[in-house]
């Protein structure tokens, strides 16, 4: 290194950065120079100007050898972030690198604010592949990014020393992720009194097919959950008996066999033996209370899903001419100013505008019918003057598709309902359910062919629903404090006319059971839900508690669910949280809050809400499709496990509490 003449070296002895062991200072004058041992780059070095940017310049030095760089980002006084710029004037090449360093400066006082500065930032090559693994699973990358050039380039020139896996062993750091996180997932299930089951069907690459089953919670602190317990690769030509018997086997392999409470399932006939199949084991070892009256549980997003099926596919050659019309209009900017010209022909005052549908969002279809409808007068206009527009619907048909709107328009409204909803807990479905049960009986009354033919059809599929799922859907508004037994009194007649009392008899006798079923079977329901003593082998007194529920029963003392009904209703408003209600009434309902925990946990619809308006079966993508069955099933169920962990930390995790929950030792 060549020193001016004029240029002194100062002696750094006495200087007590680190950052000096790599640096010379030089005197020039009355300014201060840095000039770096490996690279010979010259930076301030004034002692006004801080030791930041020498450390910023010494992370980022490609002379000097790949060193232990904790020192460089921890050790110095905090005052040094802030940087102040000398008086003083060298090189161009000296005032960039400045600038630089003032910008990285702030960069290092936004990575002590997110947690990275502080304790040893050694690196740690096996914490460094635990969270690429952690990467990937959370945000669904393929797993062979790691084998892509551009990835492995990245990676190099961020951290030489980082040993990138192959595909194989980056499939095994998941995997290794995916045991310790179902191991946190067991332990928490094993806690709980009671556990109710959904099962999806998902589609890979075409034509393979996965069951994905998912448990559904309160927990000891009145949350609803949910988790994904398996995502098994199935052959449609299955049986139902090998079907009922995976299932069986995940609930045994996860031990909740004895605590579940209900299955949801989609709305076919495919699913009848199945459901019996389990319900008939279950009932064998009296795991089920009430004979298993609620068990059979088929999902109100997919009764909404199906019948707007049979309505697209009852009204197809409308839509087809609807759809064929917008996209008629919208072809050129010539054709859609000659359509504002019949619209202003046509008188029509709409801000409503014309959008062509997506096939696989029946949502779009109806908002499509819905602006389309609007229109409905400009489009004769339209054929007049345009002869090369040929497919406008009559007016006939543009009646017909308003009364497939109207269908539309009633399940569009309350799917908003379920997707907009705060806490999809199984009260807020009965009400919605019982207006759909009246709006179809009205349909079928109709004197139209059309609209009668297609709300029967409609109406027979609800009624398989009903049939199944009645009870849990009344039982679970009994259970809201604004309704109780009031919402049960204003629908049923309007359903069931003179029968109503008859049927608001089942319900509350089975209700009664049910509170009857908890009290005997859970001994320690007193204690409140999450209270696992009952599990205890060694408890003596199992045997008195359901004495004293008996002798209390015969001496007329009032029980939690007499006194529940007989109280005043909670009053109604927008922002009311039923499990915090049940949550503080835990105390004064003991046996009824364990029995509310597990009927408000049943998922009466178990479609995503982000899925809610989706025409098909949900897809896993084609990177991970192509996976082995058992890598695929770490994938999603990992996923699903750390992602409310993901969103509740994500601002305070650091990088040692990272280190710290995957170290290998």
């Amino acid at each position: 290194m060549e020193i001016a003449d004029d240029s002194v070296i100062v002696n750094s002895s006495r200087l007590k950065s680190v950052v000096w062991n790599d640096f010379d200072r030089v005197r020039k004058g009355d300014t201060f120079i840095a000039i770096c041992r490996h690279c010979n780059r010259k930076l301030s070095g004034s002692s006004t100007s801080g030791t930041s940017h020498l450390r910023n310049h010494l992370i980022r030095c490609r002379r000097r050898s790949n060193q232990d760089i904790s020192q460089l980002l921890t050790r110095g006084k905090r005052k040094e972030t802030t940087f102040a710029v000398a008086n003083f004037s060298f090189d161009q090449e000296h005032r960039n690198d400045e600038a630089v360093s003032i910008v990285r400066t702030k960069l290092d006082q936004n990575c002590v604010k997110d947690g990275i500065e502080g304790g040893s930032f050694n690196f740690d090559n096996r914490r460094s592949r635990l969270d690429l693994a952690r990467m990937i699973i959370l945000h669904g990358y393929p797993l062979a990014m790691v084998e892509h050039t551009g990835f492995r380039i990245f990676a190099r020139d961020l951290q030489p020393l980082f040993d990138i896996p192959t595909f194989d062993g980056v499939e095994a750091d998941c995997r290794e992720i995916y045991l310790k996180e179902r191991q946190k997932v067991y332990e928490e299930l094993d806690k709980l009194p009671g556990i109710c089951l959904s099962a999806d069907t998902w589609t890979a690459n075409g034509d393979a097919e996965y069951l994905c089953l998912t448990a559904h919670y309160i927990d000891d602190s009145w949350q609803l959950k949910k988790k994904i317990l398996n995502f098994l690769m199935i052959d449609p030509s299955q049986t139902e008996d090998v079907l009922s018997e995976i299932i069986m086997t995940s609930l045994r392999n996860w031990d909740i066999d004895r605590k579940l409470f209900s299955m949801t399932f989609d709305n076919y006939s495919i699913y009848d033996k199945i459901v019996s199949r389990i319900r008939e084991q279950l009932c064998q070892h009296r795991f089920l209370l009430c004979d298993g009256q609620l068990f059979d549980i088929r999902c109100a997003a997919n009764l909404i899903k199906l019948m707007v099926q049979d309505t697209l596919e009852k009204s197809c050659e409308i839509l087809s001419k609807v759809r064929e019309s917008v996209q008629y209009v919208q072809r050129s900017q010539a054709t859609q100013e000659k359509f504002n010209e019949m619209v202003q022909l046509a008188g029509i005052n709409s801000q409503k505008v014309l959008r062509l549908d997506n096939k696989h969002q029946w949502s779009s279809t109806y908002i499509m019918l819905e602006a389309a409808l609007e229109y409905k007068d400009a489009f004769p206009l339209l054929q007049e003057h345009d002869p090369q527009y040929g497919v406008c619907p009559s007016i006939a048909e543009w009646d017909r598709a308003n009364s497939v709107t109207t269908f539309l328009k009633h399940f569009y409204d309350v799917s908003n309902v379920f997707a907009g909803s705060k806490y999809s807990t199984a009260n807020m479905y009965f009400p919605e359910i019982c207006d759909i049960h009246l709006q179809l009986i009205e349909w079928c009354q109709n004197s139209d062919d059309f609209i009668h033919s297609l709300a029967l059809k409609m109406k027979n599929r609800f009624d398989e629903y009903w049939k199944k799922c009645s009870l849990a859907l009344a039982i679970a508004a009994i259970l809201d404090p604004r309704f109780k037994m009031k919402l049960l009194e204003y629908y049923y007649p309007q359903i069931y006319g003179a029968e109503s009392p008859k049927c608001i008899d089942i319900v509350s006798n089975c209700m009664k059971a049910l509170y009857h079923g908890h009290a005997i079977y859970s001994p320690l329901a007193s204690h409140g839900p999450g209270d696992d003593r009952g599990s205890d082998s060694r408890d003596r007194l199992t045997g008195y508690d359901r004495f004293l529920y008996e002798t209390s029963e015969s001496q007329n003392i009032k029980s939690d669910l007499d006194k529940y009904l007989e109280e005043p209703l909670f009053p109604r408003n927008v922002d009311f949280n039923i499990l915090n209600w049940w949550k503080v009434h835990t105390p004064r309902y003991p046996i009824l809050s364990m029995m509310a925990s597990n009927i408000l946990g049943i998922p009466l619809s178990k479609v995503s809400l982000e899925f809610i308006y989706d025409t098909g079966n949900r897809a896993v993508d084609s990177a991970r499709g192509s996976l082995r069955s058992d890598t695929l099933q770490a994938l999603m169920c990992a996923q699903d496990w750390m992602r409310p962990e993901l969103e509740d930390s994500k601002a305070s995790l650091s990088s040692a509490t990272l280190a710290e929950r995957y170290d290998p030792k």
